[in-house]
Formats: structure tokens, C-alpha cells, sequence
């Protein structure tokens, strides 16, 4: 009851009244003061705060700005905030960095989820040739017999076709497994042959696509924003989501084994712990989680 009504007073009264105050005392609106103060993520999401509660429409609506609107966008916020381009040189310049940022944020999303709706089709020839890269990455040396083969075991699938696996995250799940072995190949028979434990074994195939369900997660609930607005000057795109991905398998490897536990039936609760410890670095404003070997 307390935090709602000190959120409304803050929000219609005590804000508007501060915001004036410091204009009176610095001559500078709250978004130079913000490019005076910080950097980074912290800066394009103060920025996007101050954005999204302003009173003014067309500061609000520069949240929501595609991509290809931003120049005109960053001239409309200058002409209603009364900012000088010759007093202040580096406010347009940081304006358009952190709008094509918030913007890109919000395409990148659209964008993975364009792909994980899209199911795994084994009439889809591209999606074939997909899968049997995957094959192909992971064991070079062992020909696969016949697609429909008890071998995906080997890779860790759960069935003799590892379509049914993709379900979930659809064909999403299977570019982000090929895009680690693709560009991390040693790291990824590393860990493949870890999975193959006797003991602390697990289904590889299977905890990547969980993992993909994870970074999916992540992104829709905006958790990433301050590791994307670190990570990425500009905008991040598919590419940077699929990094993130090699850096939640790498780390996951690494902390199932440092966990070990007595045994996979375990595996959801250890997912969750790794989850939630993830979301605890995704916290820090200065983050940056990238995949250092």
C-alpha cells in the first residue's frame, strides 16, 4: 500500500517537481543530465525511463520507434526539449545510439519469436540439411545410418527422430545447437563428451534446447536489456541472441558438473537453480555475460 501510493506521488507530483527543479538549477533537461551522468547500459535505460514516464507524447513515443524513424525521432525530442545542437553537440549522437538500442531491443525480439513459431517441418529441405549438419558437426567421424535412427541418441535426442524434440522452441532450437558447434566445435565435443558421463550424464540435444527456452525467456521478460545494452553499441540482432546462447551452454556444462547431482531426475531443479543465478548477473547494470575460452 505504502510503495503503490509513494509510486503515484512520485509519479504525478514529486517527480514533475524535481525534474523542474534541477532544469532551473543545471539549465539542462533530465535526458542531457542523464548523458552528463552515465554510460552504458545504465545510461540507455535511464534514458528509456525517462522516455517511457514522461508527460510528453512525443517523448513517450520515441520508445516505440522503428528503426528507420529514429533521426527524424531524435530531431522531434530536440525541438520539444528546446536543445541546442551547437550548445550541446553530443546529445544527437547519444539520443540516436540509445534509441537505435531501446528499438533494437524490441525488433530482436520480434524477430525470435518470428522463428521459434515456426515449427520444425521434415518436408522443409532446409530444415533436413539443418539437422544433419548438426550431425555432422558433432560426430565427423560416425556416419549417420538412416534419418529415422536410434544414432540421435548418440547426440541426445530422446527418439529415433529428434523432430518431435524441437516442439517447443521449433526451429529455433536447432539453429541455436548448430550455431554453437558451428562456431564453437572443439567446445562443443568437449561438452558432448562430457554429457556422456557415467554418472553426471545428460541429454545433450535436449538440455540445448532447453537452454534455447531459457535465453527465449530471458529476452521476453527484458531480463537481457542490460546485457545487450553493454554488450552491443548499436543494435543487437539474432547474432548477438545467439551468443548469449553459447554462453548459457558453456556455463551450464560447467555447473551441472561443479553441482553433481545424484542423478538427471534432478535436472529440472538444478535448471532452475542455474536459472535464477542467471538472473541474478543479468541484474548488474554493468553486465556483460559473453562466452571468454
Amino acid at each position: 500500500m505504502f510503495i503503490s501510493l509513494w509510486e503515484f506521488f512520485y509519479g504525478h507530483f514529486f517527480r514533475f517537481w524535481m525534474k523542474w527543479l534541477l532544469r532551473q538549477m543545471t539549465g539542462k533537461c533530465e535526458l542531457q543530465r542523464i548523458f552528463d551522468t552515465y554510460v552504458g547500459a545504465q545510461r540507455t535505460h535511464r534514458i528509456e525511463n525517462s522516455l517511457t514516464y514522461s508527460k510528453n507524447k512525443v517523448l513517450q513515443k520515441a520508445t516505440l520507434v522503428v528503426q528507420s524513424e529514429v533521426d527524424k525521432c531524435v530531431e522531434d525530442i530536440m525541438k520539444e526539449k528546446n536543445i541546442n545542437s551547437e550548445k550541446d553537440a553530443s546529445f544527437k549522437i547519444c539520443m540516436k545510439a540509445c534509441l537505435l538500442q531501446i528499438s533494437g531491443y524490441k525488433q530482436l525480439y520480434l524477430d525470435v519469436e518470428s522463428v521459434r513459431k515456426k515449427p520444425y517441418d521434415s518436408d522443409n529441405l532446409q530444415h533436413e540439411k539443418l539437422l544433419l549438419k548438426l550431425w555432422n558437426l558433432l560426430m565427423p567421424t560416425k556416419k549417420l545410418k538412416a534419418r529415422i535412427s536410434k544414432q540421435w541418441a548418440d547426440i541426445g535426442f530422446q527418439g529415433d527422430d529428434p523432430k518431435t524434440d524441437f516442439r517447443g522452441m521449433g526451429i529455433l532450437g536447432l539453429i541455436n545447437l548448430v550455431y554453437f558447434s558451428e562456431n564453437y566445435t572443439s567446445e562443443a565435443h568437449q561438452i558432448l563428451s562430457r554429457s556422456n558421463h557415467p554418472k553426471l550424464g545428460y541429454s545433450y540435444a535436449i538440455v540445448g534446447i532447453n537452454l534455447t527456452e531459457m535465453a527465449y525467456s530471458l529476452l521476453k521478460s527484458e531480463a537481457l536489456k542490460f546485457h545487450l545494452y553493454n554488450f552491443v553499441p548499436g543494435i543487437p540482432t539474432m547474432e548477438h541472441f545467439h551468443q548469449f546462447y553459447c554462453y548459457l551452454v558453456y556455463e551450464f556444462d560447467k555447473f551441472w558438473f561443479e553441482e553433481k547431482p545424484e542423478s538427471i531426475m534432478y535436472f529440472n531443479m538444478y535448471r532452475e537453480k542455474f536459472h535464477e543465478k542467471i538472473k541474478g548477473l543479468l541484474l548488474d547494470c554493468n553486465v556483460s555475460l559473453t562466452l571468454k575460452i
